[in-house]
């Protein structure tokens, strides 16, 4: 009975301090975009920049883990400069709803995008992907290419994997004990190690200054985002099983978007070889750019390169090569 009296103290604490904290966790790091209502859930968009009338804005999808403010603190500045630019918080994250587990889905989550994208008034697209951003953005050109100006995957996750780490987020992502956890422990226990996890993702490199503030990434603890992101990674391996039959339908003569897929050789999060070797050889239209010494978060670490792809990509769409 002592027992269960003191689980039940650290749980009812853990509750509490969930509670204030994810109050105040929001508070420090409130929506900085607008918010699009798509299927009675709001998705928060940040746009910035105005680029050349006509020409096709450039969409940033972030990763697994955090939100738009990664992709705002990589690139979007510069890119802005030349281009209008979309940031999305991905359904279930950052400050977008979601409400059932069918949202942990690339497929979903791309037609949520492209109904967020009708609402904004946009017809085509660059689409931008990092790691399970990336998926999301290859399930939007399978599904919507008549949308899809072109295509750029940044260190992404494209075939079933299983990672060390998969069988953790599977537990949290279960419905009692992750509804629960989600609620008590996740976070006084995740703001523990939120900044070692983060730093884990950039080796060999080191995170940017400030990181975890700029990035808004302590949203990550908030209950129902910690639930969305851990459902997101621990669906993804049986959610990306349709999805790799399809990369082929890339390389058809009518798909004429243009693609580059971009990763470093020292990412330890989304081993290049599997994932982003595998997709251009599957599909021969994908451009293959290997970045030396750089690891997974590589938007940040190889910035200038990346810009320099993405606005590649641009180039080509204006001035397609005969």
């Amino acid at each position: 009975m002592h027992t269960l009296t003191l689980i039940a103290i650290v749980l009812a604490v853990g509750a509490l301090v969930t509670l204030i904290g994810a109050w105040l966790i929001g508070r420090a790091h409130p929506p900085r975009g607008r918010f699009v209502k798509v299927r009675h859930l709001r998705q928060h968009v940040v746009e910035l920049g105005a680029g050349r009338p006509g020409a096709p804005p450039i969409v940033l999808i972030h990763g697994a883990g955090c939100n738009l403010e990664d992709m705002r603190l990589a690139l979007s500045e510069r890119l802005a400069a030349r281009h209008r630019v979309i940031l999305i918080d991905r359904p279930g994250m950052g400050w977008s709803k979601r409400r059932s587990r069918a949202g942990s889905s690339p497929r979903y989550q791309a037609v949520i995008l492209r109904e967020i994208l009708e609402r904004l008034g946009v017809e085509r697209a660059i689409i931008v992907g990092h790691s399970w951003g990336g998926a999301l953005a290859a399930s939007f050109a399978l599904d919507h290419s008549d949308r899809t100006a072109a295509l750029a995957l940044l260190a992404p996750p494209l075939y079933p994997f299983a990672r060390g780490t998969t069988w953790l987020y599977a537990l949290f992502a279960t419905p009692v004990f992750g509804w629960i956890y989600a609620r008590t422990l996740a976070l006084p226990l995740g703001l523990l190690f939120i900044g070692l996890g983060m730093a884990s993702a950039f080796l060999p490199q080191l995170p940017p200054p400030n990181y975890l503030k700029r990035s808004a990434g302590l949203l990550l603890l908030r209950p129902s985002t910690f639930l969305a992101n851990a459902r997101d990674v621990a669906d993804l391996t049986s959610n990306l099983e349709p999805q790799v039959a399809r990369y082929p339908e890339l390389a058809r003569p009518q798909v004429a978007m243009p693609i580059v897929v971009v990763s470093g050789n020292m990412d330890f999060v989304v081993a290049p070889q599997p994932h982003a070797v595998a997709f251009a050889a599957a599909v021969p239209r994908a451009r293959l750019v290997m970045l030396p010494g750089i690891g997974h978060m590589l938007h940040h670490a190889a910035a200038d390169r990346v810009v320099a792809e993405i606005e590649g990509l641009a180039t080509m769409i204006v001035s397609p090569l005969t």
